[in-house]
């Protein structure tokens, strides 16, 4: 409920993850890929389902921030696409039925505690040789807390049932290690 609450707060300013910019990575994705449903994890303020919509998807988004959610369906509106819109919890997607062909995760899954739930939900909703673009900050020290993947949590994807497709190590905008990844749901 705490860190709810911060999260929330955040977006009374400017959290400093929210660009406001879609990323290049989810255009290469839409390229190469044809429009079906989407959902987007930890979809803040919206602006990766204003995208996607734009596009032709069908997108539905959840976050567990009431204020961002707020904000993401006046971004919406504005931009005149539909979406579907939800505050909830990533790690049980509680009335949210897929298949999804694609789950866009933009520096969700690296904070989450309960990851073993988060990809129980998302295999659930994901169909059957979907794909799942998520990018995150790695951590450089393994025994480090706070937000960051460790590479025991690539192992605990690919074990769960989701091969990677592409990784593209990179640097967020603070200098601190990231990476894009394209896994693909082995059903």
């Amino acid at each position: 409920m705490l860190r709810r609450l911060e999260f929330s707060l955040w977006y009374f300013f400017r959290p400093p993850w929210d660009s406001g910019i879609s990323p290049p990575e989810l255009f290469d994705f839409m390229e190469h890929h044809a429009a079906g449903r989407a959902i987007d994890l930890g979809c803040g303020t919206g602006t990766n389902m204003v995208t996607l919509a734009q596009h032709g998807w069908q997108v539905t988004g959840i976050d567990f921030a009431p204020r961002a959610i707020q904000i993401a369906k006046r971004k919406l509106a504005k931009a005149g696409v539909r979406a579907e819109i939800r505050t909830g919890d990533v790690t049980q997607l509680k009335g949210i039925s897929g298949p999804f062909d694609l789950a866009l995760d933009l520096g969700c899954f690296h904070g989450i505690h309960e990851r073993g739930a988060y990809l129980k939900a998302l295999r659930r909703v994901l169909a059957p040789e979907g794909y799942w673009l998520m990018y995150g900050r790695l951590r450089t020290d393994p025994e480090a807390s706070g937000p960051g993947l460790k590479e025991d949590d690539i192992e605990l994807i690919k074990s769960s049932g989701l091969q990677i497709i592409n990784r593209k190590n990179s640097w967020d905008k603070r200098g601190r290690r990231s990476a894009w990844f394209l896994f693909q749901h082995m059903a």
